[in-house]
């Protein structure tokens, strides 16, 4: 009798005539499982407790009939899919009470090894299943969750499998559903549960160590070959096999310990030094003989122990001073020390004066004994003027075995104090003060010092000056102008490029009328050639010249040595003076030119060119 649905059939009939418009309801297909109200149209289910289980899909055929349903009446029909919801009506069961499920010992933690499932006939989240492990034995080794697709169990490895301690796990399992209907609460519990067994696969496994991971201890400066322990690993297969050790290389640091093979005994194999590494971190392997692939590693931490063999030194350097004015037994300085080594608990300081200090009556060191010591003064009052520094030798000694001391010189140094003992100057400035001189007449004094100094630099630098000078008769001298102007000028066609009357030193006109002329040295005259007819211009030029300088006695001459002395003795050029040369009417030869290096290859060329064009020869 539950509602499922209600139809309804028009008539275009005239409902006022007759029945022609009245219908009746019917079901042709559907039945024993839903029924039909005749007038109203409304479908209802004809039976109790139907099951989705059992059939979910139904058909009903429903007609429609005029005229009251009387014989004669016109009919029509249609048809009704009812399909039947799910509700969770049905508790989960596993389809066996018994999973047996293999695994090899060397499945990894969390790893799948295995799936059971439970069968629940409902649909949907109704279906949906939760796996649980039962407390009891062997079931902490093993997690189980729900693959949410399938609704399978998903049995997991929590912890290790271990063939030679375990080879059997038995343990129970349950499947709920997620989401219970309180309708169905008196079916029974909607749960169901099965049994799990778990064989364990022995499988060739590598060796294994004895401790998760080894610590020693070595003294430094221990011999090279000592042996500071050892490492363990076993086989723990049914078929025990021997094991080999090694070291894994993985830095130079590995190489300063070896380990036998056979037995696993480390031992050193280099000088090992504490200031320098302080610790060792290496692995061990260990491989089975029978499998070498097979292999584990263990980590090993060697920490080096020190062993004293550096003495105490003071910790910093001290600027130590004392007061002219000091008091005997006055404090001027506090020490500390400080020792490479590492200082083992409870090692302490000691202080005290050297053997040659001890007898002089200056200062002398107090010891705390608490790793600090006090230098105090041991008279009344210093000077500056009779000594500024003083060095006192202080001895450390250590409390590790064997004892090392060093000796540790202070330097104190004299300084002028108020009377409250505040420090004002410990300088050597401080030393002139009481004569007299201020700050400002010694800043004075060096001062004037200075200038000194720097005037006598400039009187040396001109006389230096003059001695260069000193072949230069003006500065209208022609070398002066070379070097001022230093420009190829036109030929003899520019008139305007330089002045010729520069050549004569006005002067020497005025103040000397006596020729100056130093006879130069016996010149070597150049190879000759035969004469060139061709050069007529040039030898008249020179004849000229001569002829002009000869007769002029107020003229210098500008060929002498006082006009061509940077020339030189030796000179490639050899000498350009007109002096000596050649007055004869022969024409000079000027080949030699070109042997003068290229300084003079214009030269050589302007006057070859010459001598090759002879118009007489020409044909």
């Amino acid at each position: 009798g539950a509602y499922v649905l209600q139809v309804k059939a028009t008539d275009a009939d005239d409902p006022t005539y007759g029945n022609s418009a009245r219908v009746v309801y019917s079901i042709l297909q559907g039945q024993p499982y839903f029924s039909i109200d005749p007038k109203t149209g409304v479908i209802r289910t004809a039976l109790p407790n139907m099951d989705r289980e059992v059939k979910e899909q139904y058909q009903v055929l429903i007609q429609a009939k005029d005229m009251g349903g009387q014989l004669g009446g016109l009919a029509g029909t249609t048809t009704v899919n009812i399909t039947l919801t799910d509700v969770n009506d049905n508790p989960p069961r596993f389809p066996k009470s018994i999973f047996h499920l293999k695994v090899p010992e060397t499945s990894h933690v969390g790893s799948a090894i295995g799936r059971i499932r439970a069968v629940d006939p409902d649909f949907g989240k109704n279906a949906e299943i939760e796996y649980n492990i039962v407390p009891g034995d062997g079931g902490n080794l093993f997690d189980i969750t729900t693959d949410e697709y399938t609704q399978e169990g998903i049995i997991k490895l929590k912890k290790p499998l271990d063939f030679e301690t375990k080879k059997a796990y038995t343990f129970k399992v349950e499947a709920s559903n997620l989401h219970l209907d309180h309708r169905f609460h008196s079916v029974g519990p909607f749960k169901d549960t099965a049994t799990v067994k778990i064989n364990v696969l022995d499988m060739d496994e590598p060796p294994v160590f004895s401790k998760p991971m080894y610590t020693m201890e070595v003294y430094e400066d221990t011999p090279v070959g000592t042996i500071i322990g050892a490492v363990t690993a076993q086989d723990l297969d049914a078929g025990s096999s021997s094991v080999r050790y090694f070291i894994d290389w993985k830095n130079d640091v590995d190489s300063y310990f070896t380990i036998d093979a056979t037995e696993g005994t480390i031992a050193t194999n280099q000088l090992l030094d504490r200031e320098s590494t302080a610790q060792y971190n290496f692995s061990i392997i260990a491989s089975k003989v029978s499998n070498p692939l097979l292999t584990s590693k263990v980590n090993v931490i060697i920490n080096v122990l020190d062993v004293n063999e550096f003495p105490p030194e003071i910790s910093v350097p001290y600027e130590t001073s004392v007061c002219e004015n000091a008091k005997p037994g006055q404090v001027i300085q506090t020490i500390t020390a400080a020792d490479k080594d590492l200082s083992p608990a409870g090692q302490r300081f000691s202080f005290k004066l050297s053997s040659e200090a001890s007898n002089k009556p200056n200062f002398t060191v107090h010891d705390y004994r608490n790793n600090t010591a006090g230098i105090e003064t041991r008279r009344n009052g210093y000077s500056r003027r009779q000594q500024e520094l003083y060095f006192l030798p202080v001895v450390i000694e250590d409390s590790s075995y064997p004892v090392q001391s060093s000796t540790n010189t202070l330097t104190i140094r004299v300084c002028r104090c108020d009377s409250d003992g505040t420090i004002q100057s410990c300088n050597v400035e401080a030393i002139f003060l009481p004569v007299g001189l201020s700050t400002g007449a010694l800043i004075a004094i060096l001062l004037c010092i200075v200038i000194l100094l720097v005037i006598v630099v400039l009187y040396v630098a001109l006389r230096r000056q003059k001695k260069k000078d000193t072949l230069m008769t003006s500065k209208e001298d022609i070398r002066d102008n070379v070097i001022h102007y230093d420009d190829e000028g036109g030929g003899e066609e520019d008139t305007q490029a330089f002045d010729i009357g520069a050549l004569r030193n006005p002067k020497v006109i005025e103040d000397n009328k006596i020729r100056r002329d130093i006879k130069p040295d016996t010149l070597r005259f150049p190879r000759h050639r035969p004469p060139v007819e061709d050069n007529t211009d040039i030898r008249d030029f020179i004849n000229q010249r001569l002829q002009e300088n000869d007769v002029d006695p107020s003229a210098p001459p500008y060929d002498s040595l006082a006009t061509y002395a940077y020339e030189g003795n030796g000179s490639v050029a050899e000498s350009l003076s007109s002096i000596d040369s050649l007055t004869t009417e022969a024409d000079q030869d000027y080949d030699y030119l070109s042997d003068w290096g290229p300084r003079f290859k214009i030269l050589a060329d302007m006057f070859g060119e010459e001598e090759s064009y002879n118009p007489d020869k020409v044909t």
